[in-house]
């Protein structure tokens, strides 16, 4: 299997993202920033945002055929994985830092 390119990815990603957001859970709605292939066989591709561990198992199934149809992947498994980084801020304490 060839690489799938990363600008193709991400493209995918906004489109099937503005067909159908992910679903809220509570104040937070996670954000999907950009898509890259992950590995090549079986296909993985790595979706970074935010507020990633909120996102069902069902949308996570939704995305892996959204990618399936638009590379035409068949025959074949398209596994999706979420990476969320590391706040920066978070052992700061609260308030103004002088």
């Amino acid at each position: 299997m060839s690489r799938l390119p990363t600008p193709k990815l991400t493209r995918v990603l906004e489109e099937a993202t503005q067909k159908q957001a992910p679903a809220r859970r509570g104040y937070r709605r996670p954000k999907l920033r950009y898509a890259h292939q992950g590995g090549v066989n079986p296909p993985l591709i790595v979706i970074h945002g935010n507020s990633l561990e909120d996102i069902s198992e069902d949308y996570r199934r939704y995305l892996e055929r959204a990618f399936m149809q638009a590379f035409q992947l068949r025959g074949t498994p398209v596994r999706v994985v979420f990476k969320q980084g590391t706040n920066p801020y978070a052992d700061r304490k609260r308030g103004r830092q002088r």
